[in-house]
């Protein structure tokens, strides 16, 4: 038995005492109350007052499969037990990493037939750059060094992933690193205007081009993005946005990384999202989903090309973490994927999503403070705006979002914030009954939060 002790009081003051949150404003969290969960099943979790919430947000986008999965368990236990653990350096393997490389590279998206292991999504993404990178020194090209992300793409919480990134505000504390550089984003609800989705999609693309004929495609080493943007507020482009990207990157001897660290594992109604939008990339980083966010675990796909270029040129690669292919992570990644496939999960994702989406749209499709109810798969987003039929936002002062968060908290319902866009992606487990009870709670939240508004 664990020596952890169950006094929660205990615990919120030890955890005020001595532990760093991330992403928290830890002044407003220290004049607050820190909530401890305890424990989680199916959809749901439970915090150390009792409160039981329908987790909306799968964690942080990742328990794909649902809590308290006991094969997922079973497979972390007989690993452990047989080997806790070595590295992959010094030409070394597991059994585990071996076999989980074969299934990944049997079920991507065309050409990319090799894996490269870290721990999280972040590191994924920082090895996807280097790797970009150093291919381009290899071919001769060391001056394709530029790394081309959009507008309130995220892409991971490092130096060089908060540089990629395209949130302002991470690149104010972290500094912003040369090299990287931010195009437009087909944010269709706020930037179309009376463009159709076609055309714009197009526009939004094309922002890429203009930026390779500024600075020249003899310096851009790679283009990165979220087939559909998670932290950025869900923004789902049209349908000619990618094809037109793709075209730009092969065009211009570009390479493509897919961020597939969210969409990836079933999300979006598909395996990944390059399958949804036909994507091709060089590169394609995952995480998340990979493991259910049971054992930290990332797995970067490299395409043939560049793959095939390291193995030929020879000489070190300098990269690399003492995690790197864990042999528990990745026992339970084949576990979890192989509830993913006996489950339909993939389906599952498609179906309920569709059911969540529409559910929305009856409730809140006329409600005066929501502007746009879009979604795809099991990834879905709630526009509020001070103008709904201008799509004008809230000042940000006013924490619409936030506000409306903690509604959402007190109705028992865990839903995200981005600025003020509302984002649900719950564990693609879910219910016909629990998508019900996500369609009603949201709703009380958005209905509290409009109370408050006209409020004052």
């Amino acid at each position: 038995m664990l020596d952890i002790p169950n006094d929660i009081d205990h615990l919120r003051a030890v955890d005020n005492a001595h532990h760093l949150h991330p992403f928290t404003d830890h002044k407003s969290l220290h004049e607050g109350r820190v909530r401890v969960i305890t424990r989680a099943e199916g959809v749901w979790i439970w915090d150390g007052d009792g409160q039981r919430l329908l987790d909306g947000m799968a964690g942080l986008w990742c328990v794909n499969a649902g809590y308290s999965q006991p094969t997922l368990v079973e497979a972390a236990a007989r690993q452990m037990a047989t080997l806790p653990y070595y590295n992959c350096f010094f030409s070394s393997t597991t059994p585990a990493v071996a076999a989980l490389s074969e299934r990944l590279a049997r079920m991507s998206p065309a050409g990319l037939n090799h894996v490269f292991y870290a721990s999280s999504g972040s590191e994924a993404v920082d090895s996807a750059l280097r790797i970009a990178r150093q291919f381009w020194k290899l071919q001769g090209k060391p001056e394709k060094r530029i790394i081309v992300s959009r507008e309130y793409g995220y892409h991971g919480s490092t130096i060089a992933g908060a540089s990629v990134s395209g949130m302002t505000d991470m690149h104010k504390q972290a500094g912003d690193l040369p090299d990287f550089h931010q195009v437009m984003t087909p944010y269709t609800w706020r930037d179309a205007g009376d463009l159709s989705p076609e055309e714009f999609g197009l526009k939004a693309a094309q922002s890429l081009e203009a930026y390779i004929q500024q600075v020249g495609a003899d310096k851009i080493a790679a283009f990165i993005g979220e087939p559909i943007q998670g932290a950025g507020g869900v923004i789902i482009p049209p349908d000619s946005y990618w094809p037109e990207i793709q075209r730009i990157c092969r065009a211009h001897d570009i390479l493509l990384i897919a961020d597939e660290v969210i969409c990836g594992y079933g999300r979006l109604g598909a395996m990944f999202g390059s399958d949804v939008y036909g994507i091709q990339p060089d590169l394609m980083t995952t995480a998340k989903g990979i493991t259910s966010g049971y054992v930290p675990l990332s797995a970067l796909f490299v395409g043939d090309r560049v793959a095939e270029t390291f193995i030929e040129q020879g000489g070190e690669f300098y990269h690399g973490f003492t995690y790197s292919g864990h042999p528990v992570a990745c026992a339970v990644a084949l576990a979890n994927l192989d509830v993913i496939d006996s489950q339909n999960l993939v389906g599952a994702a498609e179906r309920q999503g569709a059911t969540l989406l529409a559910g929305l749209r009856d409730a809140l499709g006329d409600h005066p403070l929501v502007s746009e109810i879009r979604g795809r798969g099991l990834m879905i987003a709630l526009e509020l705006a001070e103008d709904k039929a201008g799509h004008k936002p809230y000042a940000s002062s006013r924490k619409v979002g936030l506000t409306c968060r903690n509604f959402a908290t007190e109705e028992g319902l865990v839903m995200r914030a981005c600025r003020d866009t509302m984002v649900l992606a719950p564990p693609l487990v879910i219910s016909d009954e629990e998508v019900g009870l996500v369609v009603e709670r949201a709703a009380r939240a958005i209905d509290r939060t409009w109370g408050q508004i006209k409020a004052g």
